[in-house]
């Protein structure tokens, strides 16, 4: 399946730049998604509920923790998450404790992975590219520290800056790399997205989507957050 499903990827990407419906860039502007309002309006409300996440910053699961996969671009304890789903799995136990970030999640079309995306002062994640240009990546910045010029992202040869309240969406299939320089914790939510596409590669793209959801990868990730959501409730008590 795993052959099978990487064949259809590529087959994805060489088709997007004729069939999608936001174009073909590095980066896009939020007035191409409706919802992206919607978000920074609420960013307040979601900040208070990810400041009461923080206070267990420690306790929260690194990312190759939940996704072995990413331990070539997370291999230390730097790079913290707190999932909300991701790819039909729902952390229903973390959804119910930011309520309000939830409903707002609820609200946003082709919604395929959400989670808080929590990086450690120091925090590098080297150059690596997403493989499934059927997905836009997005981010809007929740905490954001100074200077900014020492916490950025970089992709492809283009320079970006979060700031608290404001989104950042791209196209992760080009080449990235993160840093967090200063002494603060980065924190953005980090969502995939659906990417808008013609038919018929916009229903290619949701049976991809499904045979990802039904992959060994994502298998593997829900059970270990699944572990540590009980370790993380066996602390609360």
């Amino acid at each position: 399946m795993n052959g099978v499903l990487s064949r259809v990827i590529q087959k994805i990407e060489s088709l997007v730049p004729q069939y999608s419906k936001v174009g073909e860039s590095i980066f896009f502007s939020k007035e191409q998604f409706p919802w992206v309002d919607m978000l920074e309006a609420n960013w307040k409300v979601i900040r208070e509920e990810l400041d009461e996440v923080m206070e267990y910053a420690d306790a929260l699961p690194n990312f190759q923790d939940i996704s072995p996969r990413q331990s070539r671009i997370a291999n230390d304890n730097l790079w913290k998450t707190f999932f909300f789903c991701a790819f039909g799995f729902k952390s229903k136990k973390n959804c119910d404790r930011c309520p309000e970030t939830a409903k707002l999640l609820e609200k946003i079309p082709g919604l395929k992975v959400a989670f808080f995306s929590i990086l450690a002062p120091g925090k590098h994640i080297p150059e690596h590219r997403g493989k499934h240009k059927g997905l836009i990546r997005y981010h809007l910045g929740l905490k954001v520290p100074e200077p900014r010029s020492a916490c950025r992202i970089r992709i492809a040869d283009q320079i970006a800056y979060w700031e608290e309240g404001k989104s950042l969406l791209f196209d992760d299939t080009y080449y990235h790399e993160v840093w967090n320089d200063t002494d603060g914790y980065r924190v953005v939510l980090f969502l995939d997205i659906a990417r808008p596409l013609r038919f018929p590669l916009s229903l290619v793209n949701w049976l991809a989507c499904t045979v990802i959801s039904l992959s060994p990868i994502v298998q593997v990730a829900r059970g270990n957050h699944e572990d540590w959501e009980k370790q993380f409730e066996a602390i609360l008590k």
